[in-house]
């Protein structure tokens, strides 16, 4: 069974070119996009290969996902041209 990735243009498709443009010439923002790829390459691995992973962890990894993509919507959105 696939799990998707919750990669954050498939999950703001209409924020593709700021999240380019922000991974590109924000380097913060790389490095916590970076991050938050890899939490979540993390999970799906535990999800996918049905490792056994306490209810505990494995909630507090996705709490943390949940808290970095958050984050990370903030910038991205703060940062995407505005139409009028």
């Amino acid at each position: 069974m696939a799990i998707d990735p919750h990669t954050l243009e498939a999950d703001f498709p209409e924020y593709t070119d700021t999240i380019r443009r922000l991974n590109e010439q924000d380097l913060e923002f790389k490095t916590q996009s970076d991050d938050y790829h890899r939490l979540d390459k993390q999970i799906r691995g535990l999800e996918g290969r049905g490792v056994a992973t306490d209810d505990q962890h494995f909630t507090s990894l996705k709490i943390q996902r949940a808290h970095m993509k958050d984050r990370l919507y903030r910038r991205i959105s703060n940062s995407h041209p505005q139409q009028h």
